[in-house]
């Protein structure tokens, strides 16, 4: 049995986004030098999903891991991917497909956004972290779900740093955006804002974000603003994606909407409505207890 696991990111408008996938993948291979890896992208670059199931069937794989690198599991993890992979096993119906974890809340990525936190602020004394706020930025999605993830994740940062508090921003598609969170990290009395951004890599959105924050800063002269790093090639993002792996290949966990009945009547209402209401599969009680739901969305208060 010939096995290769397929690695998939988000994909960007951004070459020197895209180029930091490889790069990543690059970094796995080295890391895991027995194991035979793939690169693919989602959407806005190539190679495709199809093009990465191709490649690993022309190289002579029965068995296919994909592992989705994509931080919450919005519709592109819960509906978009699993279609494609069920066209790829109509396809190829003698290659075993199995779909892995994206890397969501692994508690790893705590440890990471810890990481690039402290980074900006080791010179700071300890009543400085007290009167400093995060503003936890994500991509944002039509998905509740991802983005209630974000406040969870939220909620743990303020529970570990010590900070006045951690405010939720987006970068698009969703609200509160990025001044939002400082208008209110200030409002609340923060002496300074550090933007912990909830990114793999860098892109159009990282970029402009970072345009954002300087002309923030001319708003709040007197509050500094720093900008943490995305989270790039850190190693703990290779161990991460590494764990994923291994986890989906001994069968310890997948992807549970790749064996949802939900999310195929979901598909099937949606060859009948283009409109693509993925409220839908939110409803279902099946959502309840699995590793991509959070019903409960925590409150992130501030340290009075």
């Amino acid at each position: 049995m010939k096995e290769i696991t397929l690695l998939i990111g988000h994909g960007s408008r951004d070459a020197d986004g895209n180029q930091e996938f490889i790069n990543f993948v690059n970094e796995i291979r080295r890391a895991s030098p027995e194991q035979h890896f793939e690169a693919c992208f989602l959407e806005l670059a190539t190679p495709t999903i199809p093009d990465g199931i191709d490649a690993c069937v022309q190289q002579g794989a029965n068995r296919i891991v994909v592992v989705p690198v994509i931080l919450l599991a919005a519709s592109h993890v819960k509906l978009e991917i699993p279609a494609c992979l069920d066209a790829a096993r109509q396809k190829y119906r003698n290659v075993e497909i199995i779909y892995g974890r994206n890397i969501g809340l692994h508690e790893q990525m705590i440890d990471l956004l810890l990481t690039r936190f402290h980074e900006q602020t080791q010179s700071f004394a300890k009543d400085e972290i007290h009167q400093t706020a995060i503003v936890l930025m994500g991509r944002g999605s039509s998905d509740p779900d991802a983005n209630g993830d974000l406040y969870k994740i939220a909620r743990q940062l303020w529970e570990r740093t010590g900070v006045l508090t951690v405010e939720v921003c987006f970068t698009g598609i969703t609200f509160p955006k990025l001044p939002d969170g400082i208008h209110r990290a200030v409002s609340l009395g923060a002496k300074r804002v550090v933007v912990v951004p909830y990114f793999l890599f860098t892109g159009v959105l990282i970029k402009r974000m970072q345009s954002v924050l300087r002309e923030m800063h001319s708003d709040y002269p007197t509050v500094p603003m720093y900008m943490a790093d995305y989270f790039g090639m850190h190693r703990r993002l290779v161990d991460i994606v590494l764990d994923r792996r291994e986890e989906a290949r001994r069968g310890h966990a997948f992807m549970n909407c790749d064996l949802c009945k939900y999310r195929k009547l979901a598909a099937h209402e949606h060859a009948h409505d283009h409109s693509h209401h993925h409220e839908h599969h939110q409803e279902h009680p099946h959502e309840q207890g699995h590793h991509h739901s959070y019903v409960h969305q925590p409150e992130v208060g501030s340290r009075g």
